[in-house]
């Protein structure tokens, strides 16, 4: 395929809409399934005879095409054609590289944290394409959240707060990003390394061209926001077409609910009640412009936070899923 052919795929595999799942394109390419990669019929021979380019000097890259030949089969050619390619990325290294900040903890919440941070999410535009979201995509949102035992509007705020109901799914090159961090950087080095190992076995599981999937700066991809070894474990073929593509939104809402599923879930539960003081451990602090609120949470708030460890993102989930379940009504 020529470089004319691979931009019209990139741009409608990135193509996002709200008019549910049976029109979303899945990023698939004909690079086929194969136990042992080989590399695609687009790659010369001279182009893939040695490591060059900005990690032709890298001892841990030529480390990891090795580890990648020996623990999983992969072409070492086709590896050092992928690896002369890949672009160091400053910006991502600055994003996982933030200033430090060394003094004591606070005893509270910052004030008005929460506030600001509720205000990106719990907004009228989010609301409102929530319902859209689910209206479009109703039954493949009651299919997951019966099969998974989820309630549907967690499934729905999920992919709102994570992607904006997947218009904000990241621009950055998922393999870039994760050589970039695996390589180019120390505080998370060895979880990258994983994650770029997981992402190299999920291309070639489900046919991706590597250079292809787009996603955050941290190598998170689809509506939903999965890494790849979440990917490989926890998304689901939704849809039955074959492929699990988390750019698809019937696969990204399946997944999702699955997600949730697999870390205890329990559907009908409570998430939160607000209460009027600290009341020991299962209760939160959040701080407003206003002062401090204070939240009883229950187990179905802890599996939120398996997704982002964070009492202000679960909350904020919560509180999008039943604003838009009220808006729905």
């Amino acid at each position: 395929m020529n470089n004319t052919g691979y931009k019209r795929l990139f741009k409608l595999a990135l193509t996002l809409t709200l008019t549910g799942c049976a029109n979303n394109p899945a990023i698939k390419t004909d690079v086929p399934y194969h136990n042992t990669v080989t590399i695609p019929a687009h790659v010369t021979e001279h182009q893939a005879q040695g490591l060059t380019g900005t990690y032709a000097n890298s001892l841990a890259v030529r480390n990891f095409i090795r580890h990648m030949v020996l623990e999983h089969s992969f072409s070492e050619s086709y590896l050092n054609n992928l690896f002369s390619k890949a672009q160091r990325l400053d910006y991502v290294v600055r994003l996982e590289n933030p200033p430090q900040y060394h003094g004591p903890k606070p005893a509270h919440p910052k004030t008005g944290g929460w506030t600001r941070y509720r205000q990106q999410f719990i907004t009228e535009a989010h609301i409102n394409n929530g319902v859209a979201f689910w209206s479009n995509n109703a039954d493949s949102i009651q299919k997951a959240s019966v099969t998974y035992g989820v309630d549907p509007e967690y499934i729905v705020a999920i992919i709102g707060v994570e992607t904006f109901f997947g218009r904000n799914i990241g621009k950055t090159r998922i393999f870039d990003a994760l050589t970039t961090l695996a390589f180019d950087t120390q505080r998370r080095a060895k979880f990258f390394t994983t994650e770029l190992e997981n992402y190299l076995l999920m291309t070639r599981e489900e046919g991706y061209e590597p250079f292809q999937p787009v996603g955050s700066w941290a190598g998170a991809m689809g509506l939903g926001q999965f890494m790849p070894s979440s990917f490989r474990t926890l998304a689901v073929d939704f849809n039955n077409d074959g492929h699990r593509n988390l750019w698809d939104q019937c696969d990204a809402i399946g997944s999702v609910a699955h997600y949730f599923s697999r870390n205890g879930w329990q559907n009908n539960m409570p998430v939160a009640d607000q209460t009027k003081s600290y009341n020991g451990g299962s209760t939160i602090e959040l701080g407003t412009t206003n002062g401090s609120e204070y939240w009883r949470v229950h187990p179905n708030f802890k599996v939120i936070k398996k997704y982002n460890n964070s009492d202000k993102y679960a909350m904020a989930v919560h509180q999008l899923a039943q604003a838009i379940k009220q808006r729905r009504l």
